[in-house]
């Protein structure tokens, strides 16, 4: 019998966070960091974790994923749920994404098994199925953009991705620079505040329609303090992963940087999901010589910071490069 092996990269966001699920603007890239599921065909879903003491068992049907154990179980059965795979998977899963570290572990993983179960379809279906296994999984309202970085992957390329029109222009990364990612705390979404961000942005909208159309102008004329200070980040954000990817696309290495910085300056004051332990690294990063700039990178409350940086500059952290986006081969 065949082994195959489904393999899906982390993802770091440089730019455009909490703008996905408003529909707005996003500049990630899939990583070569990998989740890899090592399988073979089965009766059910069974899986080992190198990183999890206890295994996954599962049926073809699961009605509540949420009431799975172990914990990480429950992502294996959201993805379970919403493909209804005919034939299930014996397998063994690793992973060099820093658990818990906002690189988008859990997203790679719900990706390598539905490829590994048998998948078939675009790279905006694969996303959207996955995108739901994780909101019933997990219960929380996060947005596409993580499983479509990772399905949809171009090796040397960020993407600048439209959340409401779902589609994704490939930008090249310059050869010249180096992007580096520090882990700093872990985290969880469950839990956070997370949710509460998704429903003060519905509140803008039902005031002054879709934000990733809102004006500035628009977004001042919102009442309540909390939720005008939402909208004005989503409504800047966009703008900003607009500039970044010009940036770029003309090597402004300065300017991009700096957007960086902006970007998470407004994610600290004005969205409220920085902590002054990110804050703190940082202003660390953004003082070091050759240091473009840099920001807290994913959902927030913790995780890592990414870094644009001259080559070099940076002695500690993960430098990572833009990778093809997951797929299944068979075992050499």
């Amino acid at each position: 019998m065949t082994t195959r092996i489904a393999r899906a990269p982390g993802r770091v966001n440089l730019i455009g966070d909490h703008t996905d699920y408003t529909g707005g603007l996003v500049f990630p890239m899939a990583v070569d960091r990998w989740t890899e599921i090592r399988f073979e065909p089965a009766d059910r879903v069974e899986l080992t974790s190198a990183d999890e003491a206890e295994p996954v068992s599962l049926p073809l049907h699961v009605a509540d994923p949420t009431a799975v154990n172990p914990h990480w179980g429950r992502y294996v059965a959201g993805v379970v749920s919403e493909l209804q795979p005919t034939t299930g998977i014996h397998g063994h899963v690793t992973t060099t994404i820093p658990i818990g570290g906002g690189m988008s572990s859990s997203h790679a993983l719900e990706v390598a098994v539905a490829l590994a179960l048998g998948f078939e379809g675009s790279v905006v279906e694969l996303a959207q199925l996955t995108q739901r296994a994780e909101n019933r999984a997990s219960g929380v309202p996060t947005g596409i953009m993580d499983q479509f970085a990772i399905a949809g992957g171009v090796a040397g390329h960020a993407l600048l991705m439209d959340c409401g029109a779902l589609t994704i222009e490939p930008v090249p990364v310059p050869e010249d620079v180096e992007i580096v990612v520090r882990f700093v705390a872990h985290r969880t979404l469950v839990g956070s505040a997370y949710a509460d961000r998704v429903a003060e942005c519905a509140a803008a909208a039902r005031e002054i329609g879709p934000l990733r159309a809102a004006t500035v102008a628009a977004v001042d004329g919102i009442a309540d303090p909390v939720v005008r200070r939402r909208a004005r980040h989503v409504v800047e954000e966009n703008q900003r992963v607009l500039d970044f990817a010009a940036a770029l696309r003309s090597h402004d290495l300065a300017a991009a940087g700096r957007l960086m910085v902006a970007s998470h300056e407004s994610l600290r004051d004005l969205y409220d999901t920085s902590t002054p332990v990110m804050d703190a690294a940082v202003a660390e990063l953004c003082a070091t010589a050759g240091v473009y700039g840099a920001r807290m990178t994913g959902g927030g409350f913790g995780g890592c910071v990414v870094a644009l940086t001259a080559p070099g500059a940076l002695h500690h952290g993960w430098g990572v490069r833009a990778v093809d986006g997951a797929r299944v081969t068979d075992e050499a």
